[in-house]
């Protein structure tokens, strides 16, 4: 059996094991690749043309810059045919970490703690600007700030994932302490745990529980971490084999990405009907249209793809505080704009 068939074997035996974005399952996955890093090589050239994109999360219309890139041939013009691999989060950092795969779609957090464990991804392209994550209250129910949050009960999926970090985040914003407030893990029920009032506050993405209830009926105040804090969020990773050996790979892949891109944010409308090629029975629904605006709002900005550092400064201290990372890393080693910055 070659190493990258054990490789593959062991990843897919471990990304069923535990819920989507489990933290401690992230570190865990991660010393075991570093272990494979010794023993296996990367891919061929003759394989790098034939890109396989961890994407994150299962087929959505938040994808549609790169679907545009895709089904408007900005990904051919430059020599690439894309798989869109719907794999868990953890997977895209695994395999990128060990050189199976040049790119995936992950959080700025997933980074850090992958070069904590000298697994040498680095995110050369900010996809969203800020963090998505949200804390949701019914109106009337007097939480609007942070600050609110003190001796009040929270619903969230787990204490794991995006939506764990960007909790902690606002809570710290806020001065409030965890022990402060009761978290309760609710699985992905926020939607319904705050219409019953099962919680008195959820934490979610704001392109999906707030949009779900507004479309129900109900009021809801935002408690937004892009509103407190700027954190490192979802973007492209590659590794640095990549960056030494094949620039030029990261530099199409990055063309035709921006590309997408900017074409999702100037014509949402356009995104939008080309998605419905990649999602299934996506249709016209009013839901999924708010959910793309949502999303480009996150998108936007003076440089598309450029990563902000004080973002990545955040997110450092963040995880520190949470003690999921041990001491401070070499940021400038996790992240780099000299693609984005080469390619404007």
């Amino acid at each position: 059996m070659s190493c990258n068939t054990g490789l593959r074997g062991f990843l897919a035996r471990v990304k069923h094991a535990s819920p989507l974005h489990q933290l401690p399952r992230t570190i865990c996955l991660i010393g075991l690749v570093a272990l494979a890093l010794v023993a296996c090589g990367g891919a061929t050239a003759d394989e790098a043309n034939m890109i396989r994109l961890p994407m994150g999360f299962i087929p959505s219309v938040q994808y549609a810059p790169f679907y545009v890139a895709a089904e408007k041939g900005y990904f051919a013009e430059e020599g690439l045919e894309l798989d869109f691999d719907y794999s868990f989060e953890t997977d895209g950092v695994a395999l990128v970490g060990a050189n199976e795969l040049p790119f995936a779609l992950v959080s700025g957090e997933q980074v850090l703690l992958a070069r904590e464990q000298e697994i040498p991804v680095v995110y050369v392209m900010a996809w969203f600007q800020d963090y998505p994550i949200t804390i949701v209250t019914k109106v009337g129910s007097g939480i609007e700030t942070p600050a609110d949050l003190a001796g009040r009960q929270i619903g969230l999926p787990g204490l794991f994932g995006a939506s764990y970090v960007g909790l902690r985040a606002l809570l710290n914003e806020g001065g409030v302490a965890e022990a402060d407030a009761t978290l309760d893990s609710i699985g992905f029920n926020q939607v319904e745990a705050l219409a019953v009032d099962q919680e008195e506050a959820v934490v979610g993405y704001i392109t999906n529980e707030p949009i779900q209830l507004a479309a129900q009926g109900y009021e809801v105040n935002l408690i937004r971490v892009k509103d407190y804090v700027q954190l490192a969020a979802n973007g492209v990773i590659t590794n640095e084999e990549t960056i030494a050996n094949n620039p030029e790979l990261i530099e199409r892949m990055l063309r035709a990405t921006l590309r997408g891109l900017e074409d999702a944010i100037n014509d949402p409308d356009e995104a939008y009907e080309i998605s419905k090629n990649y999602v299934e029975g996506l249709g016209d629904d009013d839901v999924q249209k708010q959910v793309l605006a949502a999303s480009i709002d996150f998108w936007v900005a003076d440089m598309l793809g450029y990563s902000q550092p004080e973002a990545w400064e955040n997110m450092q201290d963040v995880l520190l505080d949470m003690g999921l990372l041990n001491e401070p890393l070499d940021l400038d080693a996790a992240y780099t704009n000299e693609f984005v910055e080469a390619l404007q």
